[in-house]
């Protein structure tokens, strides 16, 4: 059988300004998709203006990362890159048809439970707002029969069904809480929940930053043209399954990955420190297209 595969191109372009003149910055880089089994990288280039020597490195998430550092005064700095990705099928749900199937709870070996740590541990919020939001995790098991998988499956569809997507309705402080209370947000914010809901329940459960390919056409698929933020769960004897609860859906050929890490802040597409103080204003322009 002839395996699927699709290719994309992914031109991702942030643009800052400055009211003032920077006299030195450091940046660090998520631009570069993953090159794995699943995914690989025809080709990517990386642009930077003003230029600058740059470091590449894999961080400890295993993520292809750049580093740079500008020292001569700028009052504009546009980064973009460029990637073709091939894009390799794997059926996303012939995982969950296996006979052996996990249920709840579930049992980790003790080095299992070390590797793992960092990805248990749930964001830190007051008691009240921690059990209602295990209670409601809960109630997806119970309803379920205490089976894994459909559990998981349940939630990320909840999460797509009952959730409203409303861009610039939500920031980077809003907490998992919020979200479950305001019933809204935007795809960083859905795979939170998710995340938080997930550790929970004894789930490892990490954040995935990249892109998604919508073709922009329809109005029921969220996030075109953007960056965009879903999660993969770690399944006992299965391993790292992608699910992106703003679409509903199990992660496939639609899914460019480029970092991974526990929150966002481990797999942003760019950040810096200036030390100068100024004004910043950000643009971002991302297209995601299919290639022959």
């Amino acid at each position: 059988m002839t395996q699927a595969t699709r290719k994309l191109r992914v031109v991702h372009t942030t643009r800052y300004t400055y009211d003032r003149p920077v006299e030195r910055s450091v940046h660090k880089l998520h631009l570069c998709p993953m090159y794995d089994w699943h995914q690989r990288v025809l080709s990517h280039t990386l642009t930077i203006d003003p230029q600058a020597p740059t470091v590449e490195l894999e961080d400890v998430f295993g993520n292809w990362v750049t580093r740079f550092e500008i020292t001569a005064p700028y009052t504009a700095l546009t980064i973009s890159a460029d990637s073709v990705v091939e894009l390799l099928d794997a059926d996303p749900f012939a995982f969950a048809t296996r006979k052996i199937r996990p249920a709840f709870p579930l049992v980790w070996t003790p080095w299992e439970q070390v590797m793992i740590a960092p990805y248990r541990r749930p964001v830190e919020l007051p008691d009240t707002q921690v059990q209602e939001l295990f209670d409601y995790a809960m109630s997806f098991v119970e309803k379920n029969g205490a089976d894994l998988m459909e559990t998981l499956f349940a939630i990320n569809l909840t999460l797509f069904r009952d959730y409203r997507y409303v861009s610039g309705s939500t920031n980077l402080s809003t907490t998992p809480h919020d979200v479950f209370v305001s019933r809204r947000g935007v795809c960083q914010d859905f795979a939170n929940l998710f995340i938080c809901m997930a550790r929970l329940l004894g789930i490892p459960a990490r954040y995935v930053c990249g892109y998604v390919y919508t073709g922009n056409v329809g109005t029921n698929r969220a996030g075109s043209d953007a960056t965009h933020a879903w999660v993969q769960l770690y399944i006992p004897n299965t391993g790292w399954k992608g699910f992106d609860p703003t679409n509903g859906v199990l992660t496939s050929l639609d899914h460019v990955r480029v970092g991974y890490g526990r929150n966002y802040m481990d797999a942003t597409p760019t950040a810096g420190t200036l030390y100068t103080p100024a004004a910043e204003t950000m643009t971002v322009d991302v297209t995601v297209a299919e290639v022959a």
